[in-house]
């Protein structure tokens, strides 16, 4: 029997849950209700742990109040563990997640070719592609599990096999997805931009600008102003947003970084560091969008619901395409798309005297830029600057994994940055 997913949101995303029914009688309503539930799944198995970890461990967060991990380097130190539920509850997500992504895409290709199977299966292979970009970025070595069957027997797979997965996983999504209609409907658009976020971190950077200003050039999107993205206007830079509705949200990212003297609540468990709440010149747009002060406290003010909502979840936005152009494009040919997004920002144009200064220059815009979003632990550790910016051992580029996994499946290895040392 198949548990039907419950709701999310927009005409086809407000449906609820029907009764359990058997494989074999599957029709073209029930699999829409399936692929429709994969928007909640995705949303919320990661937790708030797996959205916020490359902030959190990013060295731009820290915990609040006196206690002994109030840096970024001891904060790092002290949330990163195999036995943590900062690793632990987003392994478990991510991967009770695929089990459900792939028994759905299991269930819409036994279906007959209907006028909507092509999206179904596109949503399918977008979901696991993401899902497999987070898990490649935190574990590297993982078994690609492609079946909802004998997952666990699975061995391990390089770094490189796990990237092109990921590759192949949304070049399928954009052949099978319509195009672009709703920022929270999964779309070509949104396939290509992650597959250059793929790309930029395969080294692929020839594919990756080109993909990346096909959706610049897009004549759908453009860059408009921070406060509409963040505040919940209507606007052309969101490419793919998952809605995070109260009623069926779990992941509530405001509760974390907002104090009870924001007037919605909040739990105040992270903060942004000092350099962070210095980092943005008084005439860049984003910044109070991006910081601010509730009381004498620093919050990251972004998601600004507290205890009483939920905040949309940005998946892929448009100025995230200027920076991986420019990035891949390098000094030369990419200088005027950084510029580009700096002058919309009310910045100054960088004129960096080589390509040090220039990928320098990137990561600082993507810093100022991503704040809070999800990119900055990656962002340095892909271009092998997190140890010295953050003051960590080198095992700290890579998540372990799980300490109870390791125990239950013999086939999984832990990465030798984490194997214990022998006396």
């Amino acid at each position: 029997m198949l548990v039907m997913l419950s709701a999310s949101c927009g005409k086809h995303l407000n449906q609820y849950p029907s009764d359990g029914i058997p494989a074999e009688k599957i029709t073209q309503d029930h699999a829409q209700m399936l692929t429709t539930g994969m928007y909640n799944i995705v949303q919320y198995k990661p937790t708030f742990n797996g959205w916020a970890l490359f902030d959190l461990i990013g060295g731009d967060l820290i915990r609040t109040g006196a206690t002994n991990v109030n840096t970024p380097k001891l904060m790092v130190e002290g949330a990163i563990d195999p036995n943590k539920s900062i690793v632990t509850s987003p392994w478990n997500g991510y991967f009770a997640g695929l089990y459900q992504i792939n028994i759905t895409l299991e269930y819409i290709e036994k279906l007959p070719d209907i006028s909507e199977k092509n999206t179904m299966l596109g949503t399918c292979h977008f979901f696991r592609g993401l899902y497999y970009y987070h898990l490649v970025t935190r574990w590297r070595n993982l078994p690609i599990i492609r079946s909802s069957k004998g997952g666990e027997l699975e061995t391990q797979r390089s770094e490189a096999e796990v990237w092109e997965f990921v590759a192949e996983e949304f070049n399928k999504a954009i052949t099978l997805l319509p195009e672009f209609t709703d920022k929270n409907y999964v779309s070509q658009e949104a396939a290509k931009g992650l597959l250059a976020r793929t790309y930029l971190a395969m080294g692929r950077k020839e594919e990756a600008a080109a993909l990346a200003e096909s959706l610049i050039l897009d004549s759908k999107f453009s860059l408009c102003e921070f406060s509409d993205i963040f505040r919940g206007s209507h606007n052309t830079e969101e490419i793919f947003t998952f809605a995070n509705l109260l009623q069926e949200g779990r992941v509530n990212f405001s509760s974390y970084y907002y104090t009870k003297e924001s007037g919605v609540g909040g739990g105040y468990n992270f903060c942004p560091s000092a350099e962070v709440m210095n980092m943005y010149q008084e005439y860049d747009k984003r910044k109070d969008i991006s910081i601010g002060y509730q009381g004498s406290n620093p919050v990251l003010n972004k998601y600004c619901s507290g205890d009483a909502g939920r905040d949309p979840i940005h998946i892929v936005r448009l100025a995230e395409m200027y920076l991986i152009s420019a990035e891949c494009k390098g000094l030369q040919n990419g200088i005027d798309r950084l510029n580009e997004l700096r002058l919309f920002r009310g910045l100054d144009r960088l004129n960096p005297s080589n390509e040090e200064e220039f990928i320098d220059a990137i990561l600082n815009e993507r810093r100022l830029e991503l704040l809070g979003e999800g990119f900055r632990w990656f962002d340095l550790v892909r271009c092998g600057k997190y140890e010295s910016t953050v003051g960590v051992e080198e095992k700290y580029t890579i998540l372990p994994i799980p300490a109870r996994e390791l125990s239950l499946n013999n086939n999984l290895r832990q990465h030798p940055l984490w194997q214990a040392k022998m006396p």
